[in-house]
C-alpha cells in the first residue's frame, strides 16, 4: 500500500493552483478549471513517487469550518519536507511568501510555517 493522493482545502483551488505551481515548484498532475478541479505533484525526481495534492475547493461547511479552523488557530495544514529549510525560507521569502518567523530548530529538526494566501499555514520540515 502507498500514499496516492491527499488532500487540502483551500479558498480558491485556481489561485491555490498558481501558488503552488508558480511559487512553491509543485508540478501539475490535472488542472480542470472548467470543474474546479486541480492536483499537484513533487517536482519530476523529489519524493521517489507520484502522490498527487488535491487543491480541494473550501465550498462546503465541514472543509471551510477545519480549514478557517487550523488558520485562525495558527496549526499548519500540511507539512513538506525540504532538504534545507533555511535555503527554502530565503527563496520563499524573496518571492514575497510571509512567515509566522524566523526557522527554529528542535528535537524534531528545522522547521518555518508560512501563510499560503489560500487559507491554510504550511509547515517545512528538515531532519
Amino acid at each position: 500500500m502507498r500514499l496516492k493522493m491527499c488532500s487540502i482545502h483551500v479558498k480558491d483551488p485556481s489561485s491555490a493552483f498558481e501558488f503552488y505551481t508558480g511559487i512553491l515548484g509543485f508540478e501539475s498532475l490535472m488542472a480542470l478549471p472548467e470543474h474546479n478541479l486541480f492536483i499537484v505533484k513533487d517536482p519530476a525526481g523529489v519524493g521517489g513517487g507520484t502522490v498527487g495534492l488535491l487543491l480541494e475547493p473550501s465550498d462546503n461547511p465541514i472543509g471551510a469550518a477545519y480549514m478557517n479552523g487550523c488558520h485562525d488557530a495558527g496549526i499548519p495544514a500540511i507539512v513538506f519536507g525540504v532538504t534545507d529549510v533555511r535555503a527554502e525560507f530565503e527563496r520563499l521569502t524573496a518571492k514575497g511568501v510571509i512567515f509566522q518567523d524566523e526557522p527554529s530548530t528542535g528535537p524534531g529538526g528545522t522547521t518555518a510555517v508560512f501563510d499560503d494566501g489560500c487559507g491554510n499555514f504550511v509547515q517545512l520540515h528538515q531532519d
